[in-house]
C-alpha cells in the first residue's frame, strides 16, 4: 500500500462527523481580553446554571417569547449580563468578551449585532487562524480558504482577489495601511508578512463592495486590530520553520499598556523538499510592538512599531525535474554555479491619537512612516540537458539520460537596490446619531522612491548564443553563419529617483431604520484622491479621481433568518510606484487610475442542522474596469506595460457554508467560480492572469470525542490552473495555456498536555497555563504543483520546452505551543 492511501486511510479514521445532538437556544464561546477561552464560567438563567467547557464554549435553554437575563460569572472576571428576548426555536449565538475591569450589561430584543454582517464584512476567529496549519501560517493562509481568494503558491502570503492581482489589496493594522515588498519576486523570499497573528484580537475581511472609508484599491480590504492587554501574559511558538515570543505588559495604574512580538522563520524545510537541491541560508526576523496610553476617558495614544529583515541566501546545486507522459517520460537535469543575495529591511513607526469629544463625537489623528531598503543581487549560471528517459526496466542505464533533446545554459545577473519612504497624516472624525453616523477624512501621502533596477540574461543552446525573438539581424545559427552583435537574451536598465504627493479624503453616512417591518441599512459615500507624479526627468500631470460608493442591506420579518445585501460603486486605483514601471524598467509620470464599476449582490442565510448554527453566505459580482494597467505575473512577481491600453470584466459568484460541523468548533467550506477577461488595444478578449475559474475550500476542526484534548485541524484547497507559464516577452494572445491545478491538502494534530481543565502537578510546569505539541504534514497527498515554467531552447528544431518548476513536496514538521 502507498504511503498516500495509508495517510488517507488514517486520516478518515480519524475524522469524526458524529452529531452530538443538543436543543439549545443560546449558545457561544466565552474568551478573556486576549482572545483566549474561559472555562467555568457559570451562565445562570432563571435558577438555572450551566458551565462553559475547556474550549469556553457554552449552551443554554432559555424560555422564549419572554424578557429573560443571562448572567456569566466567574472568579477572575468581572460579571457580566445581557438581556434578551427571543421568538420560539430559535437558535441565538452571543459571544461574550469577559474583563477584569468592569461589569458588562445589555439588552437584545431581536438577533444581534448586525453591523460587520450589513457591511459585507467576514470575521475571522484570532484562534482558528492560530491552529489552523499552512505553509505559511497566518492570516493570509486562512483567507486563502475564502470564497472569491485565490492563491496558487504555499510559499507565498500574496493572495489575488476576485480576478484582481496582488497590488489591488488594502491592508490595514489599527487603521494603518502597510505596504508589501517591492521587489519580491518569489514565494520563498518573502519570509513573514506584517501581520503578527500572536497580537491580533480581530480580522475582517471584505471581497469587494467595500466603503468610502477605506482606501483606493480595487479588489479587497483586510482590516487588523491588535488587542489591548489588560494583564502581564506570555505565549511562544517553535516549530521546525521558526519561533515566535509574544508579551503582554500593562502598568499598575492600567492606564499603560504593550504588546510585543519576536518571530524567526526559515523556510528551509520547505525549499529543500523542491527539485533544485541548494545551499539555502535564509533569516526572517522581525520585531513588533503596539503600545496604548490611556490618558484620560477622552484621549487615548497609541504607537505601532515594526523592524523586520529578510537575509536571503540562495545557492542552487543542481537539479533534475521529470515530466512527460508514461510513454514519453523526460527529465531536465541542470547543474549551477554561482548564488543569489537578497536582503530587505523594512522599519515601520505610525502614532495614532484619539479623542472622544463627547457620547457622539471622536476624532483620531494618524500619522506612519514606512522605510523600505531592499537589495536583489545574483549571478546564477545554469547548464541543462534536457533528455529522454531510459524505461527499460531491464536495462543497465534503467532511469538514465539516452537521448538529448537540447543541451544549453542560461546567465542570470542582477544588481537591484530599492530605497522607499512613505510619510502618511490623517484625521478622521465620527458623528453619532441615534440612528444615523456620519464619518470622514483626510489624508496627506509622501512617497519618495530611489531605485535601481540592472537586469540581463544570457542564453546559450549548443554552443550558440540567443539574440532576443525581437532583434535583427536574426541569428540563424547554426544554419547559417552570423556576424552581428551578441546581445543579451533579455536587458534591463533603467535608474528613477521619484516623488509622488498625494491628497485624498472621503465623507460617508450611514443610516438605519425600518420599511414596514423590514430592517434597512443604508450607507453611501464618496472617496477623492489627487496625485502627482514626479522624478528628475519629468514630472507628471495633476490627476484626480472620485469614487462613489454604497451599500443597501434588507432583513426582511420572515420565519427564515434571511439577509440581502446589495453594493457597489465607481472604485478607483491610482498608480502606485509599481505600476508605474513598464517592464523596461523606466517610470511613465502619466498613467492613469485604473476604473472599475464594481455591483456585488449577496445573501445571507442563517439555520440550524443537527440542532446547531449554520450561515450560509452566497454572492454574485460583476466587474467592469476601464484604463487598465496590463502586466505580467511570473511567480509573485508583477511587471506592468504601464499604458492603460487595455478594459476588462470579471464576474463570478462565491459561496460559502460555515458552523459548527462539530459540537463548540467552527468549521466551512467555500467554492467560487470567477471568469475575468481583458480586451488589450482591441484585439478581442483573453483570460487575465488572475483568471482562476474553479476554486474549492475545506477548513475543518474536529476532536477525538474519546479523548478530547486531541485535535485534527484540516486546511484543503483545490483550484484550476491559471493562465500562464509563458515566457515574459511572450505574446498574450499567442500563448493561451494555463498551468496545472493546483491541489494541496495540509493537517495539524495537537495534543493538548496542560490546560486549565488538566493542570499539571510538576511544580517546573505550574507556570504554563497551556501546553501542547503538535505534528503538521504539509501537502499531505504529495500532489506536484507548479506556478511557472524553466524554458529551455533547442537551437536546432528552433523548438522551446516548458519544464514546470514545482513547489514543495510532502513535509513533516513538531510544533510545540505554551501560554503562560
Amino acid at each position: 500500500m502507498s504511503l498516500n492511501k495509508i495517510i488517507l486511510v488514517f486520516f478518515l479514521l480519524f475524522i469524526n462527523t458524529g452529531v452530538l445532538a443538543q436543543s439549545a437556544i443560546v449558545k457561544g464561546v466565552i474568551l478573556d481580553d486576549n482572545n483566549r477561552p474561559v472555562d467555568g464560567v457559570n451562565i445562570t438563567v432563571l435558577g438555572n446554571t450551566i458551565q462553559s467547557n475547556n474550549t469556553g464554549f457554552y449552551r443554554i435553554v432559555v424560555p422564549a417569547n419572554k424578557k429573560i437575563t443571562l448572567v456569566f460569572s466567574h472568579v477572575s472576571q468581572k460579571r457580566a449580563s445581557i438581556t434578551l428576548t427571543l421568538k420560539p426555536n430559535e437558535d441565538y449565538e452571543f459571544n461574550l468578551v469577559m474583563n477584569n475591569q468592569e461589569e458588562q450589561m445589555g439588552e437584545i430584543l431581536i438577533i444581534g449585532n448586525n453591523k460587520k454582517r450589513v457591511q459585507g464584512i467576514t470575521t475571522i476567529s484570532p484562534e482558528v487562524i492560530r491552529k489552523i496549519p499552512g505553509a505559511n501560517a497566518g492570516v493570509e493562509n486562512i483567507l486563502k480558504s475564502l470564497p472569491g481568494v485565490n492563491s496558487n503558491n504555499e510559499l507565498s502570503t500574496q493572495y489575488a482577489v476576485r480576478g484582481g492581482n496582488y497590488d489591488e489589496n488594502l491592508v490595514y493594522v489599527n487603521e494603518i495601511e502597510v505596504y508589501r515588498p517591492f521587489l519580491i519576486r518569489s514565494g520563498q523570499q518573502e519570509g513573514l508578512s506584517f501581520t503578527n497573528t500572536d497580537l491580533v484580537q480581530n480580522i475582517d475581511f471584505s471581497a469587494g463592495g467595500f466603503q468610502a472609508k477605506f482606501g483606493d484599491k480595487l479588489s479587497s480590504v483586510l482590516d487588523i486590530t491588535y488587542r489591548k492587554p489588560t494583564k502581564f501574559a506570555a505565549v511562544a511558538e517553535a516549530s521546525f520553520l521558526g519561533a515566535s515570543l509574544a508579551v503582554d505588559v500593562v502598568s499598575k495604574n492600567k492606564k499603560w499598556s504593550a504588546i510585543t512580538g519576536v518571530r524567526y522563520r526559515n523556510n528551509s524545510l520547505l525549499v529543500n523538499s523542491q527539485d533544485t537541491q541548494t545551499n539555502f541560508k535564509p533569516t526572517f526576523v522581525d520585531v513588533q510592538t503596539n503600545v496604548n496610553f490611556n490618558a484620560s476617558t477622552k484621549f487615548q495614544w497609541s504607537f505601532l512599531g515594526n523592524i523586520s529583515q529578510n537575509d536571503y541566501q540562495y545557492q542552487p546545486l543542481t537539479r533534475q525535474t521529470n515530466f512527460g507522459t508514461i510513454d514519453d517520460p523526460q527529465t531536465l537535469i541542470v547543474y549551477y554555479e554561482g548564488q543569489e543575495k537578497d536582503k530587505y529591511n523594512t522599519y515601520f513607526g505610525a502614532v495614532k491619537s484619539t479623542f472622544v469629544a463627547s457620547e457622539k463625537a471622536t476624532y483620531k489623528l494618524i500619522a506612519s512612516l514606512y522605510h523600505t531598503q531592499e537589495k536583489e543581487y545574483f549571478d546564477i549560471l545554469a547548464q541543462y540537458n534536457l533528455g529522454e528517459v531510459d524505461t527499460n526496466l531491464g536495462s543497465d542505464t534503467y532511469g538514465d539520460v539516452t537521448f538529448s533533446r537540447g543541451v544549453g545554459g542560461q546567465l542570470n545577473h542582477a544588481r537591484n537596490d530599492l530605497d522607499a519612504l512613505i510619510f502618511n497624516m490623517e484625521l478622521k472624525g465620527m458623528y453619532d446619531w441615534k440612528k444615523c453616523q456620519l464619518e470622514w477624512g483626510a489624508k496627506y501621502t509622501r512617497e519618495s522612491i530611489r531605485d535601481r533596477v540592472v537586469e540581463w540574461e544570457v542564453v546559450d543552446s549548443a554552443g550558440f548564443s540567443l539574440n532576443p525573438p525581437d532583434f535583427l539581424p536574426k541569428n540563424d545559427q547554426p544554419y547559417s553563419s552570423y556576424t552581428g552583435p551578441l546581445v543579451p537574451y533579455q536587458n534591463v536598465r533603467a535608474t528613477n529617483y521619484v516623488t509622488i504627493n498625494r491628497f485624498s479624503g472621503y465623507t460617508q453616512w450611514s443610516q438605519k431604520g425600518t420599511i414596514g417591518n423590514n430592517q434597512v441599512w443604508f450607507n453611501a459615500g464618496v472617496r477623492m484622491h489627487q496625485w502627482q507624479v514626479e522624478s528628475e526627468t519629468a514630472s507628471g500631470d495633476i490627476q484626480m479621481t472620485l469614487s462613489p460608493r454604497f451599500q443597501f442591506s434588507l432583513k426582511p420579518k420572515w420565519k427564515k433568518e434571511l439577509f440581502f445585501r446589495l453594493s457597489g460603486g465607481l472604485y478607483h486605483q491610482p498608480p502606485f510606484y509599481r505600476e508605474l514601471r513598464n517592464r523596461d524598467g523606466v517610470v511613465l509620470p502619466n498613467v492613469n487610475a485604473q476604473q472599475s464599476v464594481h455591483f456585488v449582490l449577496s445573501n445571507d442565510y442563517n439555520f440550524k442542522m443537527w440542532n446547531r448554527p449554520f450561515k450560509m453566505v452566497s454572492e454574485l459580482y460583476y466587474k467592469s474596469l476601464t484604463d487598465v494597467n496590463t502586466y505580467t505575473l511570473d511567480n509573485v512577481r508583477i511587471r506592468y506595460e504601464a499604458n492603460n491600453n487595455a478594459k476588462a470584466y470579471a464576474q463570478g459568484f462565491d459561496f460559502r457554508l460555515n458552523g459548527e460541523f462539530v459540537p463548540g468548533t467552527e468549521s466551512w467550506i467555500s467554492f467560487g467560480y470567477l471568469k475575468t477577461e481583458e480586451n488589450i488595444n482591441n484585439k478581442g478578449y483573453i483570460a487575465r492572469p488572475t483568471d482562476q475559474r474553479l476554486k474549492f475550500a475545506l477548513l475543518f476542526q474536529d476532536f477525538m470525542p474519546n479523548i478530547p484534548t486531541v485535535k485534527l485541524y484540516l486546511n484543503l484547497v483545490y483550484n484550476t490552473g491559471l493562465p500562464g507559464g509563458s515566457p515574459s516577452y511572450a505574446d498574450p494572445y499567442v500563448y493561451q495555456n494555463r498551468l496545472r491545478d493546483y491541489r494541496r491538502a495540509d493537517v495539524g494534530f495537537s495534543k493538548i498536555l496542560i490546560d486549565s481543565q488538566n493542570p499539571s502537578t510538576k511544580k517546573w510546569l505550574q507556570p504554563f497555563k497551556e501546553l501542547a505539541i503538535g505534528l503538521e504534514i504539509f501537502n499531505l497527498f504529495d500532489n506536484q504543483n507548479a506556478i511557472t515554467n524553466t524554458w529551455v531552447r533547442d537551437v536546432y528544431s528552433k523548438n522551446q520546452y516548458a519544464i514546470p518548476n514545482y513547489l514543495t513536496t510532502r513535509v513533516f514538521s513538531l510544533k510545540l505551543n505554551a501560554r503562560f
